[in-house]
């Protein structure tokens, strides 16, 4: 059956592909209504995320950035979706490097040096991952949890690949980092995702205890490997900016967990300078400290 649906499916998704951004947006209203106002999909979820992150926010506040983010996060499907088919000079010129970002980059490139890269899920981070993968001189890796589906997470591989990056699975990435040391890669992972409670890194975020994986802190230490933080930030409906700034550069020499609470401290700089533009709609905050 998964395979079936499948190939059913994705005719239709390159024929979203191909539609013109007007019309998709368009598309992305329509399914806005539906499950926002008619199905309220996860808006329970929202609402708890959106009130204890904020609490010093008025409820018309709140609802205000509720809103938003719905719309947000319907254009993020559509827009993922044109990124299947969409030419590289069109992308990158919706989804562009702030000045100064890319020379980041190149200084640590041109050092012979390997890096990492820590993101969160604001903007639209499918976009600025193909666009980093088009446009810098490092080999891109990405670090995902493989889908369950296998024929979708096959079809994801597909789109994260299209400008030259690699997916690495979650699973395999320490292997990885200690065997391939050529060419010049920058490992990029998506830090803001739930990790078991047992074995994370414990910190305060948006006004709550919350967890974190240790992959990036121990592998970036380990391997003395210098550390950025992208952000993504939205510039109107289709565009996006891509933020690099410098983590620290000698990480083997900070203490465990200090590199975790750098990026934490930015991507919370981030959300609240545009907060409708986070994934809200995650149970974030589903494991309570012990």
């Amino acid at each position: 059956m998964q395979r079936i649906g499948y190939y059913l499916s994705l005719p239709f998704i390159y024929l979203i592909s191909i539609l013109p951004f007007p019309v998709l947006y368009f598309i992305s209203d329509a399914v806005y209504v539906l499950i926002y106002r008619l199905m309220g999909y996860r808006k329970k979820i929202v609402r708890e995320n959106l009130q204890r992150s904020f609490p010093d926010h008025s409820q018309q506040d709140l609802l205000v950035i509720e809103k938003k983010f719905y719309h947000h996060f319907c254009d993020l499907f559509i827009e993922t979706a044109k990124c299947l088919t969409l030419p590289q000079t069109a992308l990158i010129k919706r989804s562009r490097f702030t000045p100064g970002s890319m020379e980041v980059f190149n200084r640590l490139h041109e050092q012979g040096k390997h890096c990492m890269a820590l993101m969160g899920h604001s903007g639209n981070w499918e976009m600025a991952g193909l666009s980093m993968s088009a446009q810098a001189a490092y080999l891109l890796k990405v670090i995902y949890r493989p889908l369950r589906n296998k024929f979708f997470d096959r079809f994801t591989y597909r789109l994260r690949s299209r400008f030259g990056a690699l997916p690495v699975a979650m699973n395999d990435v320490a292997r990885d980092l200690m065997k391939n040391r050529s060419p010049l890669a920058c490992t990029v992972f998506i830090a803001d995702q739930t990790p078991f409670p047992e074995d994370a890194i414990w910190l305060n975020f948006l006004n709550q205890d919350t967890p974190f994986f240790r992959g990036a802190d121990t592998l970036s230490r380990r391997l003395n490997y210098p550390v950025v933080f992208a952000s993504v930030r939205k510039v109107k409906r289709g565009y996006y900016d891509i933020h690099i700034e410098l983590l620290c550069e000698e990480s083997g020499a900070m203490n465990e967990g200090e590199i975790t609470s750098l990026f934490v401290k930015k991507l919370e700089e981030e959300i609240r300078m545009q907060p409708e533009n986070w994934l809200w709609s995650h149970r974030r905050w589903k494991y309570k400290r012990k």
